[in-house]
């Protein structure tokens, strides 16, 4: 109901892109932190086992902290992992959990920031053959569509989170010009095409993503996430801008439950929610996500006051 603009019949849903603290909170591993080089070398019975225990890890998450959705990091915990390893947690995940669960994976295509080792050359290629950056970007839309189109198939994904950041703190890498000839139209076009297939699409980006904003909007993801108050983004502008038009998730300053004070947080969390909850389309999260190193106590006092104040009725 939140991802279509709605507003629910109680509480606001609430649910983080990633919950890294699973050590913290049980004594396990976070899934995204396991790596068995040896999956090769395992009986389909060992294999069994470790993915179950990875299904179950994630389930206790959702359980526990009383999230709507589970962010699947597909099969990157076994050595070669593929779409077919992912569909294997997927099921796992639905048998211990039924439909109880909105089940969504990475599915970007599009250039976010490139990293510092190949930033050079990305820029060098933008100047000089900007048709081959263009083409490989429709290339690699098709691929994620036509990946897309298998789990669609396999039938128990209900959507994507588009995870390349365009933004530093300071605006976005490639000037809001550029990012509409090299970004916007691949945005759009993977967006429709997760759509048209049946899946919702959770738009994801860091920092101060003002000056791109109307673009991204425009791509008509069904959400955008994170709405960094560290980049400047104020939740109270989004929701009055554009609120008619798009789901919001996010705005909890993750600075402030690293470095600020309970009382800093607890009214971070009350802005989020007292400008994101009116009329519907919010879920509130934190402005990232629950990393490593986060106090796992200021995720619980942010939980606290989603308890008590994120209701409707």
């Amino acid at each position: 109901m939140a991802l279509e603009g709605r507003q629910p019949p109680s509480r606001t849903p609430t649910f983080e892109l990633v919950f890294f603290l699973t050590m913290e909170a049980f004594g396990k591993l976070h899934p995204d932190h396991r790596y068995f080089s040896q999956w090769s070398q395992m009986t389909e019975t060992e294999r069994r086992i470790q993915r179950r225990d990875i299904a179950e890890t994630y389930v206790q998450t959702a359980r526990r902290y009383e999230h709507s959705a589970i962010f699947v990091h597909g099969s990157r915990y076994a050595a070669g992992g593929s779409d077919e390893e992912t569909m294997r947690l997927l099921d796992d995940i639905r048998e211990l959990a039924g439909n109880d669960y909105f089940l969504l994976m990475h599915g970007d295509a599009t250039h976010g920031l490139p990293s510092g080792d190949r930033m050079m050359e990305f820029v060098e290629s933008l100047a000089d053959r900007p048709q081959e950056i263009k083409d490989g970007s429709n290339r690699a839309v098709d691929n994620g569509l036509a990946r897309a189109e298998k789990f669609k198939q396999h039938g128990l994904l209900d959507g994507y989170a588009l995870c390349s950041d365009y933004c530093f703190n300071t605006g976005p890498f490639l000037s809001p010009a550029m990012f509409d000839e090299f970004v916007t139209p691949f945005l759009a076009r993977l967006t429709a095409g997760y759509r048209q297939l049946g899946f919702y699409v959770i738009k994801h980006t860091d920092g101060n993503i003002m000056p791109i904003i109307d673009s991204l909007v425009s791509c008509r993801p069904h959400a955008l996430h994170s709405l960094d108050p560290q980049g400047g983004v104020d939740i109270a502008e989004i929701k009055r801008r554009f609120g008619k038009q798009i789901c919001l998730i996010g705005n909890v300053n993750c600075a402030l439950m690293d470095t600020g004070t309970d009382e800093q947080v607890v009214e971070s969390a009350r802005y989020a929610l007292r400008h994101g909850m009116p009329g519907g389309g919010y879920i509130f999260s934190t402005s990232n996500c629950v990393y490593t190193g986060m106090d796992l106590g200021r995720y619980d006092l942010i939980l606290d006051v989603w308890r008590r104040e994120g209701n409707y009725d």
